[in-house]
């Protein structure tokens, strides 16, 4: 089967599996498009105060109201996790890696501004001797309760610096070619679209994310210099799994494609097109957002900023929610980034913690990135399982805890 009449495939099973699907997803897409242009409104008024923020010596304690909030725009910053000088001296050991390994994998290749630093020992005990001590650990444990299943164990996910187009994090052509991964968006293809919740974990539970074999990352450019960029809100998931089934008839920078009229159900069945997938190592990657593939999502104004943070402070985001980085850094400083996942407790995140254990030891690339020029245990100052000190970091590791 080519894979053009794969792609097909894909929108027919999705189709047939729900009654009246043209009818429901017909009269969700006119409201979804009316939703979608009261929340930009929202967005552009709000700016940066639009992100909820929170100091970490409240979060466990925020009113019904404050957390309904956060669920409702799928982000959030806590300020204060650590001190801020503490953080600026946890940094430079990175440097140091850096600057000790300078054939290290990384780009632009003439001015290296994305480094890639999967083990480095400088960035275990960044995140597993500090960090969990025990304030991120804490925060991570408190968004995992976000959803709706009992969160366990904190799991690491591996923490690289990461710069990207506007992507989301959660899966590719999965989300709708994976029978789990597709029955997260169930209320969606049904036209029930307002009671759609990305914090239910059916289905994610179980959801193949990556089941053409590729590593789970997104595309890259020369990357920019900022820190991110978001928008979510309760019409953006609906939008983005629907549109694959609907052809916009207008040119996308008029006015006119916040007229239902100006989109078509239906011919789309017999294309293959995803818009806002890109073909890459022999699978479908994204979804990339673009204001010429989703219009209506009004990137140039809705893709606002964080408000300002520190060093010491952290900011966290649903792996659905359309995120980016600025083209330009004007701060005084480097805008230095590590990203820590909040991982819950699943069989397939555990699955994961073994295989990303199994990788640690051998000092080659985590089986969710791509593989790196120079094995890691070419590097000075690689990661060794000795290194990590901090019991909660050696569990969430899945490394063994010796007890005296």
């Amino acid at each position: 089967m080519s894979k053009s009449s794969h792609l097909i495939r894909i929108k027919g099973e999705i189709a047939s599996s729900y009654p009246d699907f043209d009818a429901h997803v017909t009269q969700a897409w006119t409201n979804i498009l009316v939703e979608l242009k009261k929340v930009i409104q929202e967005i552009s008024a709000g700016g940066s105060e639009f992100i909820p923020q929170a100091k970490f010596s409240e979060f466990q304690s925020l009113p019904a109201d404050k957390i309904a909030e956060i669920r409702r725009k799928g982000c959030l910053v806590i300020k204060d996790i650590a001190d801020d000088e503490q953080v600026i001296a946890w940094k430079n050991p990175l440097e140091d890696f850096i600057s000790n390994n300078p054939d290290i994998d990384g780009f632009p290749p003439d001015d290296k501004q994305h480094t890639i630093l999967n083990f480095a020992k400088a960035g275990r005990n960044l995140n597993w001797r500090h960090a969990p001590t025990p304030n991120m650990l804490a925060v991570s444990a408190w968004l995992n309760n976000l959803y709706h299943a009992e969160a366990g164990q904190q799991l690491d996910d591996t923490s690289r610096n990461r710069l990207d187009y506007v992507p989301t994090s959660c899966g590719n052509i999965e989300r709708w070619e994976d029978p789990a991964f597709r029955s997260c968006f169930a209320d969606i293809f049904s036209g029930q679209w307002r009671k759609h919740d990305p914090f239910a974990l059916v289905g994610r539970v179980t959801a193949q994310n990556s089941l053409h074999g590729r590593p789970n990352y997104v595309l890259k450019r020369p990357p920019p210099k900022a820190l991110s960029n978001f928008f979510w809100s309760v019409a953006v998931d609906p939008y983005l799994i629907l549109r694959p089934f609907f052809r916009l008839l207008v040119a996308p920078d008029s006015q006119e494609v916040w007229d239902p009229k100006s989109w078509v159900f239906g011919t789309c069945f017999k294309c293959p097109d995803f818009p806002g997938l890109v073909s890459q190592d022999g699978a479908r990657r994204g979804p990339l957002p673009t204001p010429e593939l989703h219009p209506n999502l009004l990137l140039e104004t809705t893709m606002i900023s964080v408000p300002k943070v520190y060093p010491g402070d952290a900011v966290f985001w649903h792996g659905d929610l359309i995120h980016s980085v600025e083209n330009e850094h004007t701060g005084r400083g480097d805008s230095a980034v590590m990203y820590i996942a909040a991982v819950p407790t699943t069989p397939l995140n555990q699955a994961y913690i073994e295989r990303q254990k199994e990788s640690f030891l051998k000092a080659v690339t985590p089986p969710d990135y791509p593989a790196q020029a120079k094995p890691e245990n070419a590097l000075v100052g690689f990661g060794k399982a000795g290194d990590i000190l901090n019991p909660s970091g050696r569990k969430a590791m899945g490394l063994s805890i010796s007890v005296a």
